[in-house]
């Protein structure tokens, strides 16, 4: 072999070593950049959660019995590992903030009083409602006191007919919330002949307070009423006929549902998890209700009844684990005394 043909062996054996060296170098740099390579240590491991799931974020509407289950849900999630926080705000908001992804959860759709203030964010595909209720059997409808009944005040075609008993007025709750919006529609439509009508709104608290008043002194009233809830054991009420058109059939009949922000299922799948398994009934929910109503913190309240009630735990616990992983149902028996 000449000498120019040793020198140019010795080129392209240093050459083919040196782009070697770079190309080892460079798929090393790709495997530890690649994110397949990083995910396990930002998520679970063994059945972990992140942590960027350790704060679980509820909307409370103030309704007695959304705190309720919400209360309940919370108990568990902290008997789980997690955190639980409530945020008090208006229907709208509350799924306004489920699409901004400020909440991770509400337990509380109305089906179908709250389908006009939803079917936005369904159409825009921005939040995401669990496909099986966490209650059925509720109602959402206007009431009255028996006694009015009694007199005749008896479907919503009679409202119109004790304008004078009933001082022109339709007591509402919370501004925002959707059955006083099914009462502005009744009045700006003149119908059943409400036209005349006036709306109050208030609070869930406020409404009640008038009501109880009212019962006192025997006046006449028409409010929004609904089940579950302890005014249908403190007050003798009954519920109006006849408004399928705007509440629904069946005196206002309602499914209730969770709804959850679009990437919860993806980024806590244990809490999400949770969140599809727990299911309630009006029984359940007047009885935590009742001490709340009677100025009891909410989650003590949920934790004393889950505590007389742990059999509830089972199916919602199923395939449910702490946040770091282990089994969730004997954790939270523990965390119950129970």
């Amino acid at each position: 072999m000449n000498q120019f043909a040793k020198s140019a062996l010795i080129k392209s054996i240093v050459v083919t070593a040196l782009l070697t060296l770079i190309l080892t170098a460079c798929d090393k740099k790709e495997e530890a950049a690649t994110p397949a390579a990083a995910a396990p240590a930002a998520t679970a491991v063994a059945g972990k959660e992140a942590d960027t799931c350790a704060t679980v974020k509820f909307a409370d509407i103030g309704w007695t019995d959304i705190t309720a289950t919400t209360a309940l849900s919370s108990t568990v999630l902290e008997g789980l590992g997690y955190k639980a926080e409530s945020t008090i705000a208006s229907v709208p908001i509350a799924f306004a903030g489920l699409k901004k992804g400020q909440i991770d959860a509400f337990l509380g759709y109305w089906s179908p009083s709250m389908t006009p203030i939803v079917d936005p964010f369904l159409k825009d595909k921005a939040i995401t409602v669990l496909d099986r209720p966490n209650l059925v059997g509720a109602k959402y409808t206007l009431a009255v006191p028996k006694y009015a009944y009694d007199a005749g005040l008896k479907s919503f075609a009679d409202i119109g007919k004790f304008t004078k008993e009933l001082d022109g007025k339709i007591y509402g709750i919370e501004p925002g919330n959707d059955g006083n919006k099914l009462i502005a529609d009744m009045i700006t439509k003149d119908a059943f002949g409400l036209k005349s009508f006036k709306m109050v709104e208030s609070s869930e608290a406020g409404m009640l307070t008038e009501v109880s008043r009212s019962v006192k002194d025997k006046k006449w009233i028409v409010f929004l009423g609904w089940a579950p809830h302890p005014m249908n054991v403190q007050q003798d009420i009954v519920y109006l006929s006849g408004g399928d058109d705007f509440f629904g059939p069946n005196y206002g009949e309602a499914k209730v549902f969770t709804v959850t922000s679009n990437d919860l299922a993806a980024r806590c799948s244990n809490v999400n998890k949770l969140m599809t398994n727990i299911e309630f009934n009006v029984g359940m929910e007047n009885e935590v209700m009742l001490p709340i109503m009677d100025k009891v913190n909410p989650n003590q309240a949920a934790k004393a009844w889950l505590a007389k009630n742990p059999e509830s735990l089972g199916k919602w616990l199923a395939g449910v684990n702490t946040k770091d992983g282990q089994p969730g149902l004997e954790a939270v028996k523990k965390y119950l005394g129970v």
